[in-house]
């Protein structure tokens, strides 16, 4: 039933694609480069980093700047609260889901 269904459960700091695709990403990776993320979700540098940088600024993502050798690498790892958040989205977007009628 749709009265059982609470909007507040989404949370927005996932719910955009992009965000969804970074936290889908590293719940089952860990942690990704930022290449490879940029490759897998087909993201520009510029909008991945402000989408990166939402997450971080959430507590859902640490992000870790360095050089190997003369290389920046940029690494990005799902927090504990980043999992705990990503879980009850999917809590959140699974009710709504079993509330549409049949």
């Amino acid at each position: 039933m749709a009265d059982d269904f609470d909007i507040d459960g989404i949370d927005e700091v996932i719910h955009g694609r992009l965000r969804l695709g970074v936290m889908a990403y590293l719940s089952s990776a860990e942690a990704a480069d930022f290449n490879a993320l940029k490759a897998r979700l087909q993201a520009t540098d510029g909008n991945l980093s402000v989408h990166l940088r939402k997450l971080e600024d959430a507590g859902y993502v640490a992000i870790d700047k360095r050089f190997v050798g003369k290389k920046p690498l940029t690494t990005i790892t799902l927090t504990e609260p980043g999992r705990t958040a990503f879980i009850r989205y999917l809590d959140a977007m699974a009710r709504l889901v079993n509330s549409q009628p049949q």
